[in-house]
Parts: structure tokens; C-alpha cells; sequence
């Protein structure tokens, strides 16, 4: 997968970003930027089929980048379908999400 990156203006929620949960290793490094203003942010995943119009996502926490207020890094081992970032307060906030994801060789 080539890098992703995103970014939310204000509060409200990205596009899912998709990752190809069928890779293995998965391993998916993320680093969420506050690029001007202050912000409260989750990142959050999904299990759930973002193309299939009859399915509405169910969204879950990264249980470490959690209503974060300052920049942070994460990753995920295990697979998920969907990353996206969720601002919910600050003031005149821009978050950044940058996604990598290692590849075999």
C-alpha cells in the first residue's frame, strides 16, 4: 500500500481510508499531526465492508490514540479494513493522519 494521508478541517470525520487487510505481515504504522489550531481526535477502524452501500461501518477507538490532544503515533498488527480520524472539538482544528503499511520484500 502506498503511504495515505488525510486531513480533517474543523470537527467532524475523514473518509475511511481502506488497507489491505489480507496482507501478512499487516502491520500498519500511523502518525495523526495536529497542523494548526487545537484539537481533540480519535483514530478510529473498522471491520466492516466500507464499499458495500447496505453495510453502515460500525467505527471503533484506537484504544491508544483515543481523544488525544496532541500529535501521536500508533500502529496496528492485527488486520482491520478501514482507518479514518475523528475530530470532535477544538479550535479552528486541522488534523493530519499519514498511514504506512509494511510490505514483504
Amino acid at each position: 500500500m502506498r503511504p495515505q494521508e488525510i486531513t480533517q478541517t474543523g470537527t467532524g470525520i475523514t473518509a475511511w481510508i481502506p488497507v489491505n487487510y489480507r496482507q501478512s505481515p499487516f502491520n500498519i504504522g500511523f502518525g495523526a499531526v495536529i497542523v494548526s489550531g487545537t484539537a481533540t481526535y480519535s483514530v478510529q477502524h473498522t471491520f466492516d465492508d466500507i464499499y458495500d452501500p447496505a453495510v453502515t461501518p460500525v467505527a471503533f477507538d484506537n484504544a491508544n490514540a483515543t481523544a488525544q490532544t496532541a500529535n501521536k503515533d500508533g500502529n496496528y498488527m492485527f488486520p482491520v479494513r478501514a482507518i479514518r480520524v475523528n475530530v470532535t472539538a477544538g479550535a479552528a482544528p486541522v488534523v493530519k493522519l499519514t498511514l504506512l503499511q509494511g510490505a514483504n520484500a
